[in-house]
């Protein structure tokens, strides 16, 4: 029956020498007997040297299933009911939402008013109305902006168009009275 030799003495010291733990120290199992003879930091150095003791390589803590898991949570996957702790307000504040969305949409309406898109009055009016909740999102936004564009282009429109006619008929009026008040003068005339 062989007897094991007690190496803590070694382990330690080969610790020490190593700088790790007595865990990291591997001995050779096949040269233990000249392994319990050393008993010194100078011994242990010269058995690190040769190779009968080394310090074990660090293990390697994978991080693979981490990023598989990452990937399907990107995709949308692990985020049903059972796997929710907070509510829907902690996981995404409401007033979170809001400021994101009252950004998006004073950004465009700025962007749009240093392009000249909209005038200071119509970006007065669209600001207000973006903070009293009336667009949802940019798109609503947008399609509100051009539609109140044609809108205001067809009243200016009919504006002008009115206006036009408003100035026809005066003329035409003006030509009319002309024309009477030439007659009433020939009639005048010609009696005298």
């Amino acid at each position: 029956m062989t007897c094991r030799a007690n190496l803590t003495t070694q382990k330690r010291l080969a610790s020490s020498v190593l700088k790790c733990g007595q865990r990291k120290v591997w001995v050779d199992p096949n040269e233990v007997s000249e392994i319990s003879q050393a008993n010194s930091r100078q011994d242990i150095r010269k058995l690190v040297k040769s190779g009968l003791i080394f310090k074990k390589p660090q293990a390697s803590h994978s991080r693979f299933r981490i990023r598989e898991h990452a990937a399907a949570k990107r995709l949308g996957r692990h985020s049903g009911h059972g796997k929710r702790k907070g509510t829907a307000e902690a996981r995404m504040p409401t007033s979170v939402l809001w400021m994101r969305r009252m950004r998006v949409l004073r950004n465009l309406l700025r962007k749009y008013r240093e392009q000249g898109k909209i005038d200071r009055h119509m970006y007065q009016e669209l600001y207000v109305k973006s903070k009293g909740n009336v667009f949802k999102n940019k798109r609503v936004l947008m399609e509100y902006i051009h539609k109140a564009k044609t809108e205001n282009a067809r009243i200016k429109a009919l504006k002008d168009q009115a206006e036009a006619h408003r100035l026809r008929n005066k003329a035409s009026r003006e030509r009319r009275a002309q024309r009477i008040a030439a007659k009433r003068d020939a009639l005048i005339s010609g009696e005298q």
